[in-house]
C-alpha cells in the first residue's frame, strides 16, 4: 500500500474525528430531522406528478404558507446546528410549525413532514449537553486509608511489626531488643542502685 493511500486515509480519519466531535456538541440528529421537515412541506402544494396520461396538480390556496413553513423548518434546523444555546426554543417553534402544517399544508407534506418536524422538535427540546468525565479520578492521597488526613499531616502509622512500616519511615521492631528492654534488671554485686524513694543502695 503506497504512501498515499496511507495520508488519504489519516487525512478521512482525521475529519470524521472532528465531524464526530462537532456532531456531538450540539443537537445534531434534532436539526437533521427538522430540516429534512421542511422539504416535503414545501414541496408538495408546488408539486405537479403524472400518472401515465393523469397529472395531478397539488398546489392549494395556502400554498405561500406551506412555502414560509418549510423554509421556517429549515432555517430552525440550521439554527440548531449552528447556535445551540436557543435550542429549545427552536424545538417548540418546530413543533407548532410542524402541527399547522396539518391544516396548511396538504396534511403536514403527507404526515412524513408533519412526523419528522415533530420528532425534530422533541429531540431539540431534551436535548442537553453531556458532561466531560472528571480528569484522573480522585486524588490517591485524599483516599480513605491513604495515610493524609484532610490537613495534609500524616493520619495513618502503620504498627512498628507491619511489613508496611519501612514505607512510613518505621523499621520492624526487633523482637531480641522488645525483650531484652522489658526483661527485668537484676542489679550487680558491688554496684549501686537507687529505690523509688531516692535512696541508694548498695548491692
Amino acid at each position: 500500500m503506497s504512501a498515499e493511500t496511507h495520508g488519504l486515509r489519516g487525512r478521512f480519519g482525521y475529519w470524521r474525528f472532528r465531524f464526530r466531535v462537532w456532531r456531538g456538541q450540539r443537537p445534531f440528529w434534532a436539526g437533521l430531522l427538522t430540516l429534512l421537515a421542511g422539504l416535503p412541506i414545501a414541496y408538495f402544494p408546488y408539486a405537479h406528478l403524472s400518472l401515465g396520461a393523469l397529472s395531478l396538480t397539488m398546489a392549494t390556496t395556502a400554498g405561500s404558507g406551506s412555502l414560509i413553513i418549510g423554509v421556517l423548518l429549515v432555517v430552525l434546523g440550521l439554527t440548531m446546528w449552528f447556535q445551540s444555546a436557543v435550542r429549545v426554543f427552536s424545538g417548540v417553534a418546530s413543533i407548532l410549525l410542524a402541527l399547522v402544517s396539518l391544516v396548511v399544508s396538504n396534511f403536514g407534506g403527507f404526515v412524513v413532514g408533519f412526523l419528522l418536524g415533530l420528532i425534530g422538535g422533541a429531540l431539540a427540546v431534551s436535548w442537553a449537553p453531556g458532561v466531560p468525565p472528571a480528569d484522573g479520578g480522585a486524588d490517591p492521597a485524599e483516599l480513605p486509608g491513604s495515610g493524609k488526613g484532610d490537613d495534609g499531616d500524616a493520619g495513618y502509622v502503620p504498627p512498628p511489626g507491619s511489613p508496611y512500616a519501612a514505607a512510613y519511615g518505621e523499621y520492624p521492631a526487633d523482637p531480641a531488643g522488645d525483650q531484652a528492654a522489658t526483661a527485668p534488671q537484676h542489679p550487680v554485686d558491688g554496684a549501686e542502685t537507687v529505690d523509688a524513694n531516692g535512696r541508694h543502695s548498695a548491692g
